[in-house]
């Protein structure tokens, strides 16, 4: 990446496998990082899970009707997790401490090829195959605040 701020290509969209759930995003992101706790571990079936946080106001459901089923996050607060009643794949999570917020999943993005993750949460549950990249901002297990997430996201995609 060159020293030069990137750009989010907005207006974003994205959907499920199947296509019968569709969204778009209309504002810039606040931004993005990888989880390695089990339970995103688990809902992404794969050795860590992604997450986009987005104002609700620039978000919004274009086609379908998602499904919702609320857990308890690794960090002990409910989450409710939306996705394709169709084909099942996870497309956001709406944490219920925070109604301003919508956390996509940048896996669902149509073209999520501009996107870099500035942080990595609960690096202590990281499989220890997975290279976290100099310069990331590395959290043991979640963070008490996002800002240097935010702040690190904006650098990023400042502009």
């Amino acid at each position: 990446m060159s020293d030069a701020p990137a750009r989010v290509p907005l207006p974003l969209a994205g959907g499920c496998q199947c296509g019968a759930c569709r969204y778009a995003i209309t504002v810039m992101p606040l931004t993005a990082y990888v989880c390695h706790c089990t339970e995103c571990r688990r809902q992404s079936a794969s050795a860590f899970g992604m997450s986009m946080p987005v104002p609700r106001e620039g978000f919004v459901v274009t086609r379908g009707a998602p499904r919702e089923w609320q857990r308890t996050a690794a960090s002990g607060r409910l989450v409710a997790c939306a996705f394709c009643a169709d084909c099942g794949t996870r497309l956001y999570h709406r944490p219920l401490r925070n109604d301003a917020v919508v956390n996509v999943k940048p896996g669902t993005l149509d073209d999520p090829q501009w996107l870099r993750p500035v942080g990595h949460l609960w690096t202590e549950s990281a499989l220890p195959w997975v290279a976290i990249p100099a310069g990331a901002l590395t959290y043991n297990g979640q963070p008490s605040d996002f800002d240097a997430l935010f702040a690190a996201f904006a650098a990023v995609y400042a502009g």
